[in-house]
């Protein structure tokens, strides 16, 4: 099964090369991207049996990520085939190949437990998306393109670096060489501090780098701000998620390696500095989708310093997966289609935009109020989670940044998100031939629904899972 789950979407990509038709392909691809969450949540519910190696193994968290990966997938390949519609001037062979690529890797980075395999996967999710990038072929996609595949692949090398160091400390300590985390896990005691301590600075670096902490983020605003809706939505829903989870694996060698409160100090001034950052340049931004970076700048923070808090903030952080993932899908495929209306990602052009466009201008809207943590969606469940830990720690300080750092980046996105989409639309705005179909509105309507039900309502086995995976990240303080 654990074969199925990666092979499945290259079989869907070798097929979707080999389609001559623009307009058969991306219905292709969320063929193959609905096959792929019907067998995820098969795994779900019967979970396979560890792989006789220890290479392979679908646990808790894997689990939390695959999910919220597997459904904004979907989405994004159902959105695809409205979307494509109105780019028929360009090809989408390589668009819907690569997305089919990525997602084969990103299945391998949530079941995988050896490190290396897992490395090499986020790395072909960097690549993969590279061209997904490029789609619009102009010189600020070029740009971000470079500035994307630079900046990560340096990141992605220091936590290869990382990975050494971490070999090394296994043989100065003479115990069977392994990057198996359960070997690992199991030879903790005996490992190298320093190795293991310089082994953890690469690792943070370079996973934070995928992620986009700050000061490591500054691939975000170029490439979330010239790459298609739906790249956007993946970008910030899901490859982040993935760097989180391998960040999530080297928490748990922490764990047993009693070194955890070097690495959790680590997380949390990185987790504050990433909301600081957000909320200056969220203040007065021009440029929605570049809005949409800091905000993506913004949760990752949050995720970060929920984990270096511990505790019942974990809890918080791994719920935050799902609705941060999901919401993120909310929000760029509404700004899309509102791109593609005004054809500007500028507030100075799109005003109005719930006149113009009455379903994606809402959506846009209560996507933007679901972020920002306001009840009764997903996010402030997860948010207010990791703040009543923080301050039940006795974490002040820590709290009061957190707490002022949200407020400032409330009001940055709506002095943005307002104006955008209240009011008239401006009389010399560009009238282009885009209209809201159920295509294009449908899947972001759907993630929005799943944003607001887990708000207000948790399913048993979602918390059950949820417990089970803040329990792998406990166990051993």
């Amino acid at each position: 099964m654990f074969a199925a789950l990666i092979l499945l979407p290259l079989i869907g990509a070798a097929i979707t090369w080999l389609i001559p038709y623009d307009r058969l392909r991306p219905k292709v691809l969320a063929l193959f991207a609905l096959a792929h969450l019907g067998l995820t949540i098969q795994m779900l519910s019967s979970t396979p049996p560890v792989s006789p190696d220890g290479w392979f193994c679908l646990d808790a968290l894997g689990k939390i990520v695959l999910l919220s990966t597997s459904i904004l997938f979907l989405a994004c390949a159902v959105y695809s085939i409205g979307y494509l519609y109105y780019r028929r001037e360009r090809s989408n062979r390589v668009l819907c190949v690569a997305l089919l690529v990525c997602l084969s890797a990103a299945s391998l980075v949530t079941i995988t437990h050896h490190l290396g395999l897992m490395w090499v996967a986020l790395e072909t999710t960097t690549i993969s998306m590279a061209p997904l990038i490029y789609f619009n072929r102009n010189a600020r996609s070029i740009e971000a393109t470079w500035k994307y595949l630079l900046i990560c692949s340096v990141g992605v090398a220091l936590a290869l670096i990382g990975l050494y160091f971490l070999a090394y400390a296994t043989i100065v300590a003479r115990v069977e060489p392994s990057l198996l985390l359960d070997d690992l896990i199991r030879d903790a005691a005996k490992l190298s501090s320093g190795w293991v301590h310089a082994a953890f600075v690469f690792l943070l670096v370079g996973f934070g780098t995928k992620m986009g902490l700050a000061p490591l983020h500054t691939w975000k605003p170029d490439a979330y701000g010239e790459a298609p809706g739906l790249v956007g939505a993946l970008l910030a829903g899901g490859l982040v998620n993935l760097a989180f989870l391998a960040l999530l694996r080297i928490y748990q060698l922490c764990l047993a390696t009693k070194e955890i409160l070097f690495f959790q100090n680590a997380l949390i001034v990185m987790g504050l500095f990433s909301m600081i950052m957000a909320a200056i340049f969220m203040a007065r931004q021009a440029d929605f989708k570049r809005m949409l970076a800091y905000s993506s700048v913004e949760h990752v923070g949050i995720m970060a310093v929920a984990l270096g808090l511990g505790g019942k903030a974990i809890f918080g952080a791994l719920f935050h997966i799902l609705a941060n993932g999901l919401t993120k899908g909310v929000l760029f495929l509404s700004s899309g289609n509102i791109h593609r209306s005004y054809n500007s990602k500028s507030t100075d052009h799109v005003r109005g935009a719930l006149r113009r466009l009455p379903w994606s201008g809402g959506l846009f809207l209560a996507g933007f109020i679901a972020i920002t943590g306001s009840p009764p969606f997903a996010p402030f469940i997860s948010e207010f989670t990791i703040i009543s830990s923080t301050f039940i720690q006795g974490r002040m300080l820590i709290g009061l940044i957190f707490l002022i750092s949200l407020t400032v980046i409330f009001i940055g996105m709506a002095m943005t998100v307002l104006p955008m989409v209240m009011g008239e639309a401006p009389v010399d705005s560009e009238t282009t031939s885009y209209r809201d179909t159920v295509g294009t509105v449908g899947p972001p309507l759907i993630l929005l629904l799943l944003v607001f039900l887990l708000g207000i309502w948790m399913p048993a086995p979602l918390m059950t899972l949820l417990q089970d995976a803040a329990a792998l990240l406990e166990v051993h303080q």
